[in-house]
């Protein structure tokens, strides 16, 4: 089970189940879930018995603890205040508690990050920072990878950072745009959106070099937000922050392929860091794969390194370990 994570054991269970009941399962997935996990899938071939028979275990050991009771809530609680005040006044009801309308805007997580960029690359930067802030960090990344024009890069990402509150009317505004038709907006005063946060994900979804340039262009125009934004940004040598436990638990979900290539790219300081948290037979172990690597390219190392980033800060969200270094995480 080394060599597959988390993904690839979700991919194994989708392809195990049968198509009615993953299908059942994908439909409470997030589009980029989704996306991820049927690449999976599709690139899966040649599978050991023993892969198979580690992701069920896995999957059995995982669901043992969990419940399935936050299935399905949103369109249960839209039943029952239906049923008890009526069509229109439970959907007043059920927007002020879950926010405006935004389907067209949520439809744009199903779309291809090249499709998204063309349709925004036109439209004014504002409802551009609107776009990139809606979408998940890693999706907002490749769509800005789109942007080839280096000051609008810039200006997009700057206004990601200055949002803060939206108004529903103009979240409506938008959405009206990718549909035919849009209800109402929430009664609620603002929805919170963007923000310096939400500026530094999307960066932490760019090489190393792609960052040091953008953070550069926005200091020229803006040094104290370039500063607030690094600080909340989180990089692979940010995880000597990590405590040990917090470093051991990270090992255990990634992969030994991973690993070799993102040390290879890494200062001793935390090659050491890593060993030191692993059994000294492991240990061992990986120093020689490393060694047995050779040379390998840099944009392999850091695409090993965005993956083991995003894995902690995955395990992070969930409350599992604490992330120091780049800011509060957790």
């Amino acid at each position: 089970m080394e060599e597959l994570d988390r993904v690839d054991q979700a991919a194994i269970l989708m392809l195990t189940l049968g198509e009615q009941d993953a299908a059942a399962v994908l439909r409470h997935l997030e589009p980029r879930e989704v996306q991820r996990v049927g690449a999976a899938m599709a690139e899966l071939s040649e599978l050991s018995t023993g892969q198979i028979q580690g992701a069920m275990d896995q999957f059995l050991e995982t669901v043992t603890d969990e419940t399935g009771l936050a299935i399905g809530t949103r369109k249960y609680l839209q039943n029952l205040l239906t049923t008890a005040m009526g069509q229109d006044r439970a959907q007043v009801v059920l927007e002020r508690i879950l926010g405006g309308h935004t389907d067209g805007l949520d439809r744009l997580r199903w779309m291809d990050s090249r499709a998204i960029a063309d349709f925004v690359l036109a439209e004014h930067p504002q409802i551009q920072a609107i776009v990139l802030s809606y979408l998940d960090s890693d999706q907002a990344a490749e769509v800005l990878n789109y942007f080839t024009d280096q000051d609008q890069r810039r200006e997009v990402l700057m206004r990601v950072a200055q949002l803060d509150t939206i108004s529903p009317l103009a979240l409506a505004e938008l959405s009206q745009v990718l549909e035919d038709q849009v209800k109402s907006a929430s009664n609620r005063r603002f929805a919170e959106l963007g923000g310096r946060k939400t500026a530094a994900d999307i960066l932490n979804n760019f090489s190393p070099a792609d960052n040091e340039v953008m953070l550069g262009a926005i200091k020229e125009a803006d040094e104290s937000l370039s500063e607030q934004i690094q600080e909340l940004m989180f990089v692979f040598d940010n995880l000597m922050a990590v405590d040990d436990r917090g470093i051991q638990t990270i090992l255990r979900e990634v992969s030994s392929d991973a690993l070799v290539l993102a040390l290879k790219g890494a200062e001793g300081a935390l090659q050491e860091k890593i060993f030191g948290n692993m059994s000294k037979r492991a240990a061992e172990l990986l120093k020689d794969d490393m060694e047995a690597k050779g040379p390998v390219r840099v944009s392999d190392v850091e695409a090993a390194q965005k993956d083991i980033l995003s894995t902690a800060r995955k395990l992070a969200e969930d409350g599992e370990i604490a992330l120091g270094g780049g800011g509060d995480m957790v």
